[in-house]
């Protein structure tokens, strides 16, 4: 590794870094003096031209902390103009973005580029035409130190990388970064994978999966650019808090136009006001409600027994009950949505009246077979055979008409199942008590009257805390598409918890979905992970335990008291974490949150909530063990494991709970107690 004493090679490198800086601001410039007044067209493709001016003005921003680029590729080879990007040189600068200069020569390439992929994946044994890789560090956005593999000189040893290392376990204060400097090759497999295929990413804490999941997107905009403009993507996460942590990693990466939400937002067709029992949402949750639903939209189909008799000037035309059935049957066989149907049913009984006409000597055109279509005796046939249905209504009728639902759920749900899931009616539409799983079941009966706009990729994250219900209502966004699922059934914390990707994937409706498996951390220190995967046997039987690439000796403590001195004891250990540098997190069970509200205030340290960006001025946040999941801190600091599995409805989600919790650390946990740990912690 040189050091910044090493004058002119280091100063060359800030030269080229100060050159890069000067022609992105050019390219700045350009864009914002891009003038569209004169531009042919209507409106709205001016107003369409200066939004897609203001993104790409938005996406040249010079991030002053965030280096330009972070490594450098020296090829034993020209590369080919075409596949470089115009670059034709042997040598490359890999950074977020493309910076050319003012004759167009790139002197950044984007590292979503072809030619920046050995960047990620060469190594000694493949060099991929590699002579040399250098890894460049910074301090506060200056170019401070650089690092060289060369990759062709079999006799070089083989060393792990200082830097690569420096930028891994760099503090982390603010949202999520991101760690396009840090990915390693078997996450770069999945990054680039086909964008047709959907890859399913079971990742042990600290492998990265989520920051994959990420990049994943930012590849595929770059690669397939138009295609996810026209069809559009989506991140979805467990929580509002997870969203702010992760919500500028794509901007820092140029990508500014990805939509964020949680599974409840994307179904948000009622106000939630009140929550199921445990029992009562797994219920709700489960794969079987579908067909309980299905059966419900169509159980107002009836089959006429009079005919449809529509009069056209002095004439009558009798469409007879027997056909009427025979078109109700058909459409009712086909797999339509219910809405599309109901939508065909007037012009095919439209189409039967119309033949009756040609058998009788007229000649009718299309206009007068829409005009029959919209004839009152048609409109009522088809009001009285083929009713609309409002989702929200029906959900609320299956769940307060205990005989309606005993008609839909017949031999799929027990009687006991059933009273679990019913309500007493009595209460408005408006006032229903809605929870989030019946927002859930209205989305699949919207679905089934009037079919989901799919896009065209959608990454869920925290996968394994979704129902099978929830896994269909994400389906349905990317039921033409392909989907990125990251999570870990270790991680499983609700009590509908997936049991296997096989089974997410088949609700999901991706059942030929590849599945990759991380196990190498490079977050949590290995004396940390080790710890947490004692609880491997008890509440994921068959995964295997992670490893982590970072030996760090005095990472974990754990420290037993008595009661009447562990808030105090816990108080204690968040001053002394908050005196390292980087975030602090106070973990603590839901139940306790109250507690150490009062204590830190009395105590004078300021703490934030989870998804709040930690500053230099305030870096200790209090975490409901609730709200944990995909978060990370430097340092924390877990309060009463017992508390922590108590609060949740049964041990095994309780042990997966505290499984999250003692995974968030990037350098150090202690773990203060009063009660006796879980047994299976050893």
């Amino acid at each position: 590794m040189h050091s910044p004493a090493t004058t002119d090679p280091l100063q060359r490198e800030r030269d080229h870094l100060a050159s890069s800086r000067a022609a992105l601001r050019a390219m700045r410039e350009d864009a914002q003096a891009l003038d569209i007044s004169d531009v042919a067209g209507t409106w709205v493709t001016a107003a369409v031209l200066h939004n897609q001016i203001q993104n790409r003005i938005a996406a040249l921003a010079d991030l002053a902390h965030t280096p330009l680029f972070f490594g450098r590729l020296d090829y034993l080879h020209a590369i080919s103009s075409d596949e470089s990007e115009g670059a034709g040189g042997e040598r490359f600068y890999i950074g977020r973005r493309h910076v050319h200069d003012a004759s167009g020569d790139p002197m950044v390439i984007d590292w979503r580029a072809p030619v920046s992929q050995p960047f990620y994946r060469a190594s000694r044994t493949a060099p991929m035409d590699v002579d040399k890789r250098r890894r460049f560090g910074y301090t506060g956005g200056e170019l401070t130190a650089y690092e060289d593999e060369n990759l062709s000189d079999p006799s070089e040893q083989n060393t792990a990388s200082a830097l690569l290392a420096a930028e891994i376990e760099k503090p982390r204060v603010g949202p999520m970064r991101d760690i396009v400097a840090t990915i390693q090759p078997e996450q770069d497999e999945i990054v680039r994978a086909d964008i047709t295929g959907t890859v399913c990413v079971q990742g042990a804490p600290g492998t990265g999966k989520t920051a994959v999941g990420l990049h994943r997107v930012a590849y595929l905009l770059y690669a397939h650019r138009d295609r996810l403009a026209r069809t559009g993507t989506l991140v979805i996460g467990p929580n509002s808090s997870f969203l702010s942590y992760i919500e500028q990693v794509l901007p820092a990466l140029g990508e500014l136009d990805v939509a964020q939400a949680t599974v409840q937002q994307l179904v948000a067709h009622v106000e939630v006001r009140a929550e199921d029992s445990a029992p009562a949402a797994r219920i709700k949750g489960d794969a079987r409600m579908a067909e309980v639903l299905r059966r419900a939209v169509r159980s107002g189909i009836t089959l006429p027994t009079e005919p449809c008799v529509v009069i056209r000037g002095s004439r009558r035309w009798r469409v007879p009950a027997y056909e009427l059935v025979e078109i109700i049957e058909e459409l009712a066989a086909r797999e339509m949505r219910y809405g599309a149907a109901m939508e065909a049913l007037p012009q095919r009984i439209s189409h039967a009246v119309l033949l009756k006409m040609e058998q009788g000597g007229e000649a009718p055109d299309d206009r007068v077979q829409d005009a029959v279509a919209r004839s009152a005796q048609v409109k009522a046939t088809v009001k009285a055979c083929w009713p609309p249905v409002d989702p929200a209504k029906l959900v609320h009728r299956l769940l307060t008409d205990a005989a309606f639902l005993a008609q839909c759920a017949e031999g799929l749900l027990d009687e006991d199942e059933q009273a679990l899931i019913h309500r007493t009616a009595g209460r408005s539409l408006k006032t229903a008590p809605w929870t989030p799983a019946d927002a859930v079941l209205i989305d699949e009966a919207n679905d089934l009257v009037q079919r989901t706009a799919s896009l065209g990729h959608v990454v869920v994250d925290e996968a394994q805390d979704l129902s099978p219900m929830q896994y269909r209502a994400v389906g349905r966004r990317c039921s033409t598409g392909s989907a990125t699922v990251l999570g870990d059934l270790a991680q499983g914390t609700t009590p509908w918890a997936t049991a296997s990707w096989a089974d997410a994937l088949h609700h999901l409706g991706k059942p030929a979905a590849h599945i990759e498996e991380l196990t190498t951390g490079f977050r949590v220190p290995e004396e940390v992970i080790a710890y947490a995967s004692r609880l491997l046997p008890a509440i994921a039987p068959g995964l295997a335990p992670a490893t982590s690439i970072r030996d760090t000796p005095g990472s974990l403590t754990i420290r037993h008291t008595n009661d009447a001195a562990l808030t105090d004891a816990v108080v204690a250990a968040c001053r002394t974490a908050l005196g390292h540098e980087g975030s602090t997190g106070l973990i603590a069970a839901d139940a306790r949150i109250p507690l150490f509200e009062k204590a830190l205030t009395d105590a004078g340290l300021p703490y934030l909530t989870p998804g709040a960006e930690t500053t230099e001025q305030a870096r200790l946040t209090l975490v409901p063990a609730s709200l944990a999941k995909g978060l990370e801190y430097d340092y924390v600091v877990l309060d009463e494991p017992a508390a922590v599995v108590a609060g949740e409805p049964d041990e095994r989600t309780g042990l997966r709970r505290l499984y999250v919790a003692l995974t968030r650390a990037v350098s150090g946990l202690t773990v203060l107690h009063a009660e006796p740990l879980p047994a299976e912690l050893g």
